[in-house]
């Protein structure tokens, strides 16, 4: 599923390849995808252009050369992009496409149809109404100790939920506690300044990692909870050290917390 560091890939992607091109049209598989009606989408985007784009969280935003004319997009669990020249084969699952006068496409791929596209006049307003937080990579610590401190709930749903911060999917969750030496059950309200700081650091600290290493997880420094999830090739010579803390060697445990697999260590990040 695309978290915060996939669609930040993707912003960068876009930003390098679509800016500055005139849109000549609009060609849409499948309506449902759509958040804005068709006709109303391809009447305001034909013509413009991409300008420049804005990420908060999973949601991508890109602005035209007409103030007020904003595309969102939501990847859903395994939306991509793809630029391509429209003398070749569009790509699979490209189910929405912008055709660009210099002959070349940007193609948003929806494999499994639960991606979005559609219009927004204000960013905003639009964060405002769905009530969407400060972005993992922005929010500064006084605001962090302020939306972690209201909340007597554990910390790791506390951290999952959009409202506190925008961003943070499972897997990111559990490395982030795991690199603030925070246990996922402690209560978000009994977390001390010096624990707050730490998970400021670490969020920022995992979310640049994940977006220098375009989330390859086998490349993720070695010291990093993820390779306990076997989701790709481990970095270790040792085809059972994943299995262990990297820092102390104590067995990684995994339980289920607010409804969610997670994964921590039971040395390092004791319940206070």
């Amino acid at each position: 599923m695309p978290e915060l560091p996939e669609v930040e890939i993707r912003r960068q992607y876009l930003e390098t390849s679509s800016l500055y091109q005139p849109i000549s049209h609009i060609e849409v598989e499948d309506k449902k995808l759509l958040t804005t009606d068709y006709h109303t989408l391809q009447e305001r985007l034909t013509g413009r252009q991409f300008v420049g784009t804005e990420r908060v969280g999973k949601n991508l935003f890109i602005r035209t050369d007409q103030p007020g004319i904003i595309v969102h997009m939501h990847f859903g669990m395994t939306g991509d992009l793809e630029y391509y020249h429209s003398s070749i084969d569009r790509p699979r699952f490209a189910r929405i496409v912008f055709e660009f006068t210099n002959g070349f496409n940007l193609g948003f791929l929806c494999p499994r149809k639960f991606e979005r596209i559609g219009l927004i006049e204000n960013i905003d307003e639009f964060l405002n109404r769905k009530k969407i937080g400060s972005d993992g990579l922005a929010i500064s610590v006084d605001e962090l100790t302020e939306q972690v401190r209201r909340k007597k709930a554990l910390i790791k749903p506390v951290l999952l939920d959009q409202r506190v911060v925008a961003g943070l999917g499972n897997w990111i969750v559990d490395e982030v506690l795991f690199q603030a030496r925070i246990h996922p059950e402690q209560r978000a309200d009994t977390l001390s300044e010096i624990q707050i700081s730490q998970l400021h650091n670490a969020i920022r600290l995992v979310l640049n990692t994940a977006i220098q290493y375009e989330a390859t997880y086998r490349d993720f420094p070695i010291d990093f909870l993820i390779h306990v999830r076997e989701w790709d090739n481990s970095p270790y010579d040792d085809v059972e050290a994943h299995k262990f803390c990297p820092r102390c060697h104590t067995r990684i445990e995994r339980s289920v917390v607010g409804g969610r697999t997670t994964f921590f260590c039971p040395r390092e990040q004791f319940l206070h």
